[in-house]
Parts: C-alpha cells; sequence; structure tokens
C-alpha cells in the first residue's frame, strides 16, 4: 500500500501548513461516546437540574453551560473523561453540544459535583479528583447535601496541581471565575440545595426560572399599583373601571325605559 495524500478532498482535524503532505497511513478517528447507562437517584436528579436552570437562566448569554455531560480532555482516548453534574465554560453563549471537548472549547472555568448514594467513597473520589486535575479545569466544586457541617468543598488549580481550599464556616465559598458565591439553602424535601449568590452573606440568590417569573410578575403588579395611585391622585379614573361604570350606567337606563313601557328590563352584567 502506498503513501496517501491529504489534500482538498480529504480533512484533517487542524489545517495543514505548506499544502499537501504525504502519509504513510490513513488517521484513525476516536469515538467519543455522548452516554452511558448511569444510576441517578431522583433526589440527585433535582438538585443536578435546579442548579443547570439556575446557571442557564443566569448565564446563558456570556457562557456555555453543560449537565451530566461528558467532558473529554485527551484527543487521543475516549477513556479519559469527566461527566460533571454541571460545568461552565465562559466567552461563547449557551447552546445545544453532545459532548464537551477541552482541546476544541476550552476546559470548562467551573465544575460542581453532587454527592449522590451511588459514590462509592473517599477512594473513589480521589481517583475522580486526578481525572479533574488531568482535564485542566479551574474550580471544582462538591456538594453534599447530606452533611450539615461542611456540605460545599471547593478545589482550585494552582501551578498545574488541584488544591482544596480551607472550608468556610459559613457554608459560602467564593466563586472566583464567575464572580458569584456558592451557598448551601436549607430545603423541605431535598434537606440543601446548592445555589450561587451575589453577595457574600449568601442572601442574594440567584434565582430559579420559576422565581424569576414570579419577580417578574410582582414587579408589574407593583408598576401597576403605583400608576393607579397617581391617576387617582390626578383625579383620572383608570379605563377599566370608567367602562365598567358606563356599561351599569347604559344598563340601568334600559330599566328605567323598559319600567315605563311595562316591559321588564335586563339586570346589568356583573
Amino acid at each position: 500500500m502506498g503513501a496517501m495524500t491529504i489534500g482538498p478532498q480529504m480533512s484533517s482535524d487542524r489545517d495543514v501548513p505548506g499544502g499537501r503532505w504525504r502519509y504513510v497511513r490513513a488517521p484513525r478517528p476516536v469515538h467519543f461516546p455522548a452516554f452511558e447507562e448511569m444510576p441517578e437517584t431522583i433526589r440527585h436528579l433535582e438538585l443536578r437540574t435546579a442548579l443547570y436552570m439556575i446557571l442557564k437562566h443566569a448565564l446563558a448569554e456570556t457562557a456555555t453551560i453543560g449537565s451530566d455531560q461528558f467532558v473529554y480532555y485527551d484527543p487521543t482516548t475516549s477513556r479519559k473523561k469527566l461527566a460533571p453534574d454541571a460545568f461552565v465554560r465562559l466567552g461563547t453563549p449557551n447552546r445545544v453540544f453532545r459532548v464537551w471537548k477541552t482541546w476544541q472549547g476550552g476546559a470548562p472555568n467551573v465544575a460542581v459535583e453532587i454527592v449522590s448514594d451511588s459514590d462509592e467513597g473517599e477512594e473513589d473520589w480521589g481517583q475522580k479528583m486526578e481525572r479533574y486535575r488531568a482535564s485542566g479545569i479551574g474550580e471544582v466544586v462538591r456538594f453534599d447535601p447530606d452533611n450539615t457541617e461542611h456540605p460545599i468543598r471547593v478545589w482550585d488549580h494552582v501551578d498545574g496541581d488541584l488544591v482544596e481550599r480551607e472550608p468556610a464556616e459559613d457554608r459560602v465559598a467564593e466563586c472566583a471565575c464567575l464572580g458569584l458565591f456558592w451557598v448551601a439553602v436549607p430545603h423541605p424535601t431535598l434537606r440543601q440545595m446548592l445555589r450561587l449568590a451575589r453577595d457574600r452573606a449568601g442572601k442574594d440568590l440567584l434565582p430559579t426560572p420559576a422565581e424569576a417569573a414570579e419577580e417578574a410578575r410582582d414587579a408589574l403588579a407593583a408598576e401597576l399599583a403605583e400608576l393607579k395611585k397617581k391617576l387617582a391622585e390626578q383625579g383620572i379614573t383608570a379605563p377599566g373601571r370608567t367602562a365598567g361604570r358606563r356599561e351599569a350606567s347604559g344598563a340601568v337606563s334600559a330599566r328605567k325605559k323598559g319600567a315605563s313601557r311595562g316591559q321588564k328590563a335586563p339586570k346589568p352584567k356583573r
């Protein structure tokens, strides 16, 4: 078998400088699967989905957000991968993707792991941390909803190593890359939820989409109430009330005319 040529009719993963090159064999493509069958509890699903929706609602215009999708960090093998419960890559608007390849889109700025019943313990976590170190992900957050003392643990990529921070006493940890703060919030059925706050005290939470919609409705109702108040102060009746009065007045007039003719007048609409 002779040497092969990569030219206009064939393409490789990267541009070939200097025109055509001759190779002794064709490249062997690596298959990167999009999923594997893994068990997940209902609580873990709800915690993961809630965090993903919060991140997407707040950051979709400026970042790509993933959840339970493979992050591949070695183009030569599909074995070197992670599947964070949530991750964020800043710099590009959110889009739909099957898998994340760090050599194409860059390593995520932050990744989150939510502890579940299927986790095997500290030994399994240590092996996972070695993969996170190799991936180049800048910040790794581990959230344990059953740990009431230190539910949030954070590791930073420092000089090629992944180093754990000292735990915060107030259950709030800074997320430096996002300019926000991780906070564990009590929940009636899930025990604790991982949320993000704008303030160091962990009070000004980023809303869920449902909370954001409720806030928008409340803001609109407050604006309408303020407008009606200003109109009332100027002696102007709101349009809806004026129309109702005209309707009632017309019904009363019709009743009077009908009574004078011996007819039964229609009752006003309520």
